[in-house]
């Protein structure tokens, strides 16, 4: 019965947000490269087909749209990669959640009046340009439109999923802009382009129903740190303005307890997870050519770093205390601890670094070179220096796996 009445509240609350619109040897080893198991896919997944170019999508036989959808949208859904079936209202309608299209931003200085230390935000960066873009914000908006260092961005976060991912707008000679559909696949927000009102899924980045049905957009690294670890090292950064035209309770977390790791994942309708984790487990995502990687956050927290593989590229991830959880409290702000993750290419200047814990400081094994959550090197031979981010998603387990069922999942061998 409580259970029941902690659901029905969340939902309530959801509802609500939608409707209104010289080298030394370091002292502790490092975690040795990963050869972790991959997780078994369930054979009721019906994820959209992988391996399938833009090119040449496969289309499914014609369909009934989804409640609703012909009545809002110009959609072309004769045109479509998974069963509508998998389909789900997620109460609000068409753009009922009203993505931002004109973003106004303020400087460091501001937003600190606002921002709380450990308060979750979003770090998208193109060259010297680096933005951050609060969840307290995009908890009530999930969509940002913007252009950042020259390149045209969406800026997505999904509360029921917590990934917050950031793919390049330009497809094909023209730049999209997206709204939100009021739908969900497997928990996931699906967006819509405004040009052609193709859907596409959040998760994958792939247009799933209409005439865009099959592309896939490019990501683009975003990360989720805290507040005061964006001040520090982007003092000259911008930070997306609770300024939005809208009326909206900034700061407040619809979603209380909806990260509880012993919750089943919220209106979530699809193939049970991969029993690797539990489905609310917090991990970060790696994928490079065709391989995938979860580091569960409970597992990064003990071991700081680790030195990875994936996909033929060597890849470091690296952890820092001290952000809060954005789901957990009745403020984004005012959530447990759960940290932040970041990955990085390991190869450098020709060089394969491996990295180490070493007195509470990151080094390299190679130079002893010191290096800060942000992949640069701050002393030693390498200083100056900085590595390549690579597209990292935070997710929850189940988020995750149901995309990408033969994940493999990171375990520590300490």
């Amino acid at each position: 019965m409580r259970k029941n009445l902690q659901l029905m509240l969340i939902a309530a609350l959801w509802l609500v947000s939608c409707q209104t619109v010289s080298p030394s040897r370091p002292a502790t080893p490092g975690p040795a490269e990963v050869s972790p198991e991959p997780a078994q896919p369930s054979p009721a997944a019906t994820p959209e087909r992988s391996g399938v170019s833009a090119a040449t999508p496969t289309f499914l036989p014609p369909q009934t749209p989804p409640a609703g959808a012909a009545n809002e949208f110009k959609t072309d859904f004769s045109k479509s990669t998974v069963p509508f079936d998998d389909i789900l209202s997620g109460g609000p309608s068409k753009d009922g959640i009203p993505p931002i299209d004109q973003p106004a931003f303020v400087n460091v200085g501001e937003a600190d009046a606002w921002l709380k230390p450990m308060e979750p935000v979003v770090h998208v960066q193109v060259g010297n340009d680096a933005r951050a873009y609060p969840i307290q914000v995009l908890m009530w908006h999930e969509i940002v439109n913007d252009v950042v260092g020259g390149m045209p961005v969406v800026v997505t976060f999904c509360p029921l999923c917590n990934t917050a991912i950031a793919f390049e707008r330009a497809l094909e000679g023209r730049v999209l802009d997206f709204g939100t559909t009021g739908r969900l696949r497997y928990s996931n927000l699906i967006m819509y382009d405004r040009q052609t009102e193709s859907w596409w899924q959040q998760a994958s980045g792939r247009a799933i129903v209409g005439e865009m049905a099959g592309r896939e957009l490019v990501f683009h690294p975003a990360t989720i740190i805290a507040w005061a670890q964006f001040k520090a090292n982007f003092p000259a950064g911008s930070v997306l303005s609770r300024e939005t035209g809208y009326q909206r309770n900034y700061g407040a977390n619809p979603y209380v307890g909806s990260d509880d790791v012993n919750k089943p994942p919220f209106l979530y309708q699809g193939p049970a997870t991969p029993d690797q984790l539990k489905p609310m487990v917090r991990v970060l995502a790696v994928e490079r050519n065709g391989d995938a990687i979860a580091f569960p956050y409970e597992v990064l927290q003990r071991v700081r770093v680790v030195n990875a593989s994936v996909g033929g590229q060597p890849i470091v991830v690296l952890w820092q205390a001290e952000t809060a959880s954005a789901l957990d409290a009745g403020t984004v702000a005012g959530g447990r601890d759960v940290g932040s993750a970041v990955a990085y290419a390991r190869e450098l200047n020709g060089i394969t670094l491996t990295f180490v814990v070493d007195q509470n400081r990151i080094v390299d094994q190679e130079t002893g070179s010191e290096w800060s959550m942000f992949g640069r090197a701050i002393s030693g031979r390498l200083a100056g220096e900085s590595l390549n981010r690579v597209v990292a998603i935070n997710h929850f387990w189940f988020s995750w796996a149901v995309f990408k069922p033969n994940t493999r999942v990171y375990q520590s061998e300490n």
